[in-house]
């Protein structure tokens, strides 16, 4: 079942918001990185955020590159995804050893570690990309998302990411929101909302209880006159190729490229988004190597 991310206004047009279904996706990347549980509740929670994120972009060749570092066993979280909602992205630890609030409910925070920062790359086409970053505040993800929204876009936000492991490690439901407010909204609606927004339970639940992203937001957004204005099918997808790759050995030079040869006679390549492997023979780095001198 594909995963599903809606685009929503509410309240004459003074609510946004972005609903997401991602436990496809989730799933997915969870099975290409070999995640423990809390592996794949951090980058899984990551992931349906950047994918939002992505559609949030204006143009279609706009993308967007999400770090978090918070001192934690996971090491970083590094999430890319495009304006299309697809994303691709990886933790340095995928094996971490998982830990439990309560039974049934994992410790991200704990293996995120909460000492360092979120730092969001917007590359717009313009010179240099926008770069916007917030300490982290808990690193439970949907915290984090949050902050960085009110303090370094000036976007108050209420964000919901969630990710449910099943005893075989499958994802047994994934998604979240990110519902924002625009300026000039009542303080009336705003009490409404942070109320309904009191009331709901956690996204996993809604989800596991066969809910899906339209549900969702009538759920939460049911008194608000919710109008969908976008509906899109996202997916955990790399970009990597042959060509990146040899771009990648052709920056590290003649002198290396040589070595590389009299030592390895080749060149190994994994990709951290995906795992692919690339085998560069000595044939192959000989052309690369005569690529640099023309």
């Amino acid at each position: 079942m594909e995963s599903k991310v809606i685009r929503v206004t509410a309240s004459n047009n003074m609510i946004r918001g972005f609903f997401a279904n991602t436990t496809h996706m989730v799933n997915k990347a969870s099975k290409t990185h070999q995640t423990s549980p809390v592996a794949a509740a951090a980058l899984g929670r990551t992931l349906t955020a950047t994918s939002i994120m992505g559609l949030m972009l204006k143009d279609e060749k706009h993308k967007i590159t999400v770090k978090i570092n918070g001192g934690g066993p996971i090491g970083n979280i590094l999430t890319v995804g495009d304006s299309s909602g697809n994303v691709k992205g990886y933790v340095d630890y995928p094996q971490v050893e998982s830990t439990y609030i309560e039974p049934g409910k994992l410790n991200v925070g704990n293996a995120v570690g909460s000492k360092g920062t979120i730092t969001v790359i917007k590359d717009l086409g313009l010179k240099e990309p926008y770069n916007g970053n917030y300490p982290l505040v808990s690193g439970e993800i949907g915290e984090d998302f949050a902050a960085y929204f009110l303090y370094s876009e000036q976007q108050p936000s209420a964000v919901a990411l969630g990710v449910l492991v099943d005893v075989d490690y499958s994802i047994k439901s994934a998604g979240g929101f990110v519902i924002q407010v625009m300026p000039g909204i009542s303080d009336e609606v705003i009490s409404k909302l942070e109320s309904r927004l009191g009331e709901v339970k956690s996204i996993t639940n809604l989800i596991k209880e066969g809910m899906n992203e339209e549900d969702i937001c009538n759920h939460i957004l049911g008194d608000f006159d919710p109008q969908i204005l976008e509906k899109h099918s996202v997916d955990f997808i790399c970009d990597c190729s042959e060509e990146r790759l040899e771009k990648a050995l052709i920056s590290l030079g003649e002198k290396e490229l040589i070595e590389i040869i009299e030592e390895d006679k080749g060149a190994e390549m994994v990709c951290h988004f995906c795992n692919e492997k690339y085998f560069f023979n000595e044939e192959h780095l000989r052309k690369l190597i005569e690529d640099i001198k023309n």
